[in-house]
């Protein structure tokens, strides 16, 4: 397992809960909007944290974190990942897993094993256009799969959107409900272009808050929850 970050602690990444926060690094899609693009394209640039050194941290910490937020990159491309979530579990910590959901067999191996207690899921935009997000074609039915494997967990779901214009309209909105139609919280997040991975979509245009806030209404229709963030 190839621990790339360890930062300080967290409510936001965890809601409700005091969390610490690893990143992993590597990924199996290359979105030009990434915010975390150098663990995207050179993770190797980035030295790993021994994870006896790790757990041993979080460890210490124990009294006052509730649990551990795995984010990346792509977590679940680790083939490290389950191990590394049952050590977090044996220090009695929850988890807290953030994927891009492509890989339904990953996430349903930590499920049956119990190693989650809450999954945030990021949409990127509608299922069919999920090839803009790579250099190569990517076929969709991986994140259609996990949405309906999520639909009948019991752990705490979040899916998430980020509002990026024109890979994002109420067209967009819609297909992504349909999707989700059912799901307990869908939270659309606000652009943040100086943060992109390419440096085209950097000068992108952010939405206005009053257009978050009408894809939001629209959103209500699909889901039991809708929050809008970063605005």
């Amino acid at each position: 397992m190839s621990i790339k970050g360890f930062q300080g602690t967290s409510l936001l990444d965890f809601p409700g809960r005091v969390a610490s926060l690893v990143f992993t690094g590597g990924c199996n899609l290359t979105c030009p909007f990434c915010h975390n693009g150098g663990l995207v394209l050179e993770p190797d640039g980035y030295p790993d944290i021994p994870l006896d050194e790790l757990l041993a941290d979080l460890k210490a910490r124990r009294n006052f974190i509730d649990g551990v937020v795995v984010s990346g990159g792509e977590p679940t491309i680790e083939a490290g990942l389950p191990a590394f979530l049952a050590e977090l579990k044996r220090l009695d910590l929850q988890v807290k897993l953030d994927t891009n959901g492509l890989l339904p067999k990953v996430i349903a191996h930590l499920l049956e094993h119990h190693l989650l207690d809450y999954i945030a899921v990021d949409i990127k935009t509608s299922p069919e256009r999920y090839s803009e997000l790579h250099s190569v074609a990517v076929d969709p039915a991986g994140l259609i799969a996990t949405v309906e494997l999520l639909s009948q967990v019991a752990i705490e779901v979040e899916y998430r959107t980020t509002c990026i214009p024109g890979l994002v309209t109420r067209q967009e909105i819609d297909a992504i409900g349909d999707l989700l139609r059912g799901a307990p919280l869908w939270v659309l997040q606000q652009y943040v272009a100086e943060h992109a991975m390419d440096t085209d979509w950097q000068g992108l245009e952010k939405y206005p808050p009053e257009q978050l806030q009408q894809f939001a209404a629209g959103a209500q229709e699909y889901v039991q929850q809708v929050q809008v963030r970063g605005i």
